[in-house]
């Protein structure tokens, strides 16, 4: 509970930087021989983005489930079990931990119990955003791995949850009402299922009508077309042309009464969100800066130092 005071704190405050819990920018310079920790993981993600773009979605999504689940970026949703972070259900669709695992078997090779499993996905998540069409931003390292993992302790907000309930959410982690609109902008790249929205297209709120806030076009498309006798059908929360594009497309669909979750669909008008979504729509190097130091920022709550956390050897497994 004292840890998760203290990074309440320091973030309210904005005091929040890349010494925090030991953590700095280029943290393992000169830490594992002459091989560079940062650019083994950036190859690796490359080759896998190669031919599997979609890694992006499932490396944000990752890192958000880590940090947001028990307000602690700890890697403790990468530990399997039978009663592990990985079986709660707001956790059941995430992807990405194999990823992890490939990096985390290279460095021990290279360096053998120096990196963090928590540091490695929180860095090939930073270079997944710049090949998914963000920039490039620092990431301060040296987390260690949580010895924890519990599907009791994981708490997420719903699609369904109101504006002012996700504001609240996030404001125990020190984000503002803006960084919570941004840190929604991760749907650029994401996908839900037919069954999430199924309501929205068919009998929202028990009118056995659609949604009226909806595009009328894109209920009968998503109706129809996609959703039509398959719940379990992927539906983009993006434009499907920009699906696997870090941008700020999704905020722009947003404006068009297109968003898939009703959350996505309430900030675009909420009055205390709708002037931030429309400043994102218009401009793409104003989401990604801001994206950029949002994740930098979500990377850092609740970060454990040696005497609460350890390096695994193996991602999946505490030591």
């Amino acid at each position: 509970m004292a840890k998760h005071v203290a990074i309440v704190v320091l973030l309210v405050l904005g005091l929040v930087n890349s010494s925090y819990a030991g953590t700095s920018v280029g943290y393992y310079t000169g830490k594992c021989g002459s091989n560079d920790v940062e650019s083994i993981i950036k190859g690796i993600v490359q080759a896998r983005f190669s031919y599997d773009p979609d890694i992006i979605a499932f490396l944000l999504r990752l890192l958000f489930h880590d940090s947001m689940g028990n307000l602690q970026t700890d890697g403790s949703l990468l530990l399997k079990g039978p009663n592990s972070e990985q079986t709660a259900v707001p956790n059941f669709t995430v992807k990405g931990y194999d990823l992890i695992d490939t990096i985390k078997e290279a460095l021990e090779q290279e360096c053998p119990g120096v990196v963090s499993c928590t540091d490695i996905m929180v860095a090939a998540t930073r270079d997944a955003v710049l090949l998914a069409g963000g920039i490039y931003f620092d990431v301060p390292l040296g987390r260690y791995d949580g010895k924890v993992g519990l599907a009791s302790n994981v708490v997420l907000p719903p699609p369904d949850i109101s504006v002012a309930s996700a504001i609240a959410y996030y404001q125990q982690v020190g984000f503002t009402d803006l960084e919570t609109v941004v840190l929604l902008g991760g749907h650029t790249v994401g996908v839900t299922h037919c069954n999430v929205i199924k309501d929205r297209l068919y009998n929202f709120q028990g009118t056995q009508q659609p949604d009226p806030s909806l595009d009328a076009f894109y209920v009968f498309f998503l109706g129809t077309i996609i959703c039509q006798n398959n719940d379990e059908m992927f539906v983009f929360l993006d434009s499907p042309n920009s699906v696997r594009t870090v941008d700020n497309s999704y905020y722009q669909m947003l404006l068009q009464n297109k968003g898939i979750l009703p959350i996505d669909n309430a900030i675009a008008f909420d009055p205390s969100t709708a002037s931030y979504v429309q400043d994102l729509a218009n401009n793409n190097d104003y989401f990604l800066d801001l994206f950029a130091k949002v994740i930098v920022k979500m990377s850092l709550v609740g970060v454990l130092d040696e005497n609460e956390g350890e390096i695994r050897n193996q991602c999946w497994t505490t030591n």
